[in-house]
């Protein structure tokens, strides 16, 4: 039976041209936010089990690549359950393996502590356009700062990030969990019923005000209830007035301390951030993960479906581990989105290495490729990125080919003499 010669559903190979470009925005990505004080840190791809089903990662739970038992601990004809069969699985994402990671070593560790992550991340969902199975995130993670202070860095060093590799006229939709939750209390829905709100005014961005009310009427709410809270996003606009405005509104049954310490963000990122995008206050945004405890914001680029970055604060998620609540704070880019735009754009590495091809006849003296050889790694001495090559029978392909890879100048050997 012949071996399979394509990557297994969701996967990919990556060719040298996309392959110049991650690495590229992988540079960026380190030099900038080493820039803003973030310190490289690497977990284990695998997970224990246990960690990765806590009832923290929403519905990526259900999308868990588990890893079967080993040797005498995996009993086939005991087993009752999947996880019987299971005591580890590939991370989904990097939040739960830097919580964990953090209550290992949190003695040797500085206070506050920046952490920057890079790593392939696997989720068993469903592949579409920027989505794969394996992926590479981006996270960067402020942990026990309380204070908006790190949501600030955090915005700001992610979209100094996205500036320096070409992206502008985006979006920052920033909003808070509190609020979240003040909104629905103020219209008289139960805290019991929080959660199933929320998961229904997440559909909003697909099926409109409209689809919301309907849902919710069809979820048993009442009328009245339905069309006060939905009033209520109408009446927000989505600046910092708007929010301390909302505050206001709320403040019967919501601490203003919340509203003001989100309008303080907005404008401190707008009085201060570099990069062309707008940070908008968006009192529907909700992002699924159960872990969020206070600010959340998305990345919103124009033309492209869902978002390609996002986070928020998690202050209670260490606290799973260890027993004490930490402040944790973080923003992850969506590396594979951003790379997808790009290389759908053209995008070319800026300041290149000047390249040249030495193409070499077949059958040529050892003088000549000696020569060759040694012209190339002249070259190479000075910074000049020099492929030799045996020269294909198709020359006119092969150069074709090279060009394709930032190939422009081309030297050929042959047997008798240097052309």
């Amino acid at each position: 039976m012949a071996l399979k010669k394509k990557p297994v559903t969701g996967m990919k190979d990556i060719l040298p041209a996309e392959m110049a470009v991650r690495e590229y925005v992988m540079n960026q990505i380190r030099e900038t936010y080493g820039g803003f004080g973030f310190n490289s840190i690497e977990t284990p791809c695998v997970e224990h089990i246990e960690n990765l089903t806590s009832k923290q990662g929403g519905d990526n739970e259900k999308l868990i690549f588990k890893i079967m038992k080993r040797g005498d601990k995996l009993r086939l004809d005991t087993a009752e359950t999947e996880n019987d069969l299971a005591d580890s699985g590939l991370r989904y994402d990097l939040t739960v393996p830097l919580c964990r990671y953090y209550s290992n070593n949190a003695a040797t560790l500085p206070v506050p502590f920046k952490a920057l992550q890079m790593g392939s991340v696997w989720r068993a969902d469903k592949p579409q356009r920027g989505r794969f199975r394996q992926f590479v995130q981006c996270d960067i993670d402020i942990l026990g700062d309380p204070t908006r202070l790190a949501e600030i860095e955090l915005i700001l060093a992610t979209t100094t990030l996205l500036g320096k590799v070409g992206f502008k006229g985006y979006h920052v939709r920033i909003n808070d969990r509190n609020i979240l939750k003040g909104m629905a209390s103020y219209c008289g829905f139960p805290e019991e019923s929080f959660d199933q709100v929320f998961i229904i005014l997440d559909k909003m961005d697909k099926i409109g005000m409209e689809g919301v009310a309907a849902e919710l009427l069809e979820a048993g709410y009442e009328k009245e209830k339905i069309d006060q809270y939905l009033a209520l996003f109408g009446s927000v606009t989505p600046d910092a007035a708007g929010v301390r405005s909302l505050g206001e509104t709320l403040k019967d049954v919501m601490d203003p301390e919340m509203t003001e310490n989100l309008a303080a963000i907005m404008d401190s990122v707008n009085s201060i951030a570099t990069s062309q995008f707008d940070i908008i206050f968006d009192p529907t945004l909700v992002r699924g993960m159960s872990y969020y405890t206070g600010t959340i914001y998305e990345i919103q680029v124009d033309g492209f479906p869902g978002s390609v970055g996002g986070g928020g604060r998690y202050d209670k998620m260490i606290g799973k581990f260890t027993g004490m609540e930490t402040p944790a704070c973080g923003f992850s880019i969506g590396f594979e989105r951003i790379i997808t735009i790009l290389m759908e754009e053209g995008f070319t590495v800026p300041g290149s290495t000047e390249k040249k091809a030495f193409l070499i006849e077949k059958g040529v003296s050892a003088d000549v490729m000696t020569a060759a050889i040694q012209e190339a790694m002249d070259e190479r001495a000075k910074g000049v990125c020099v492929l030799v090559s045996q020269m294909n029978k198709n020359k006119k392909f092969q150069k074709e080919n090279l060009q394709k890879e930032g190939y422009t100048e081309f030297k050929e050997f042959y047997r008798e003499a240097l052309k």
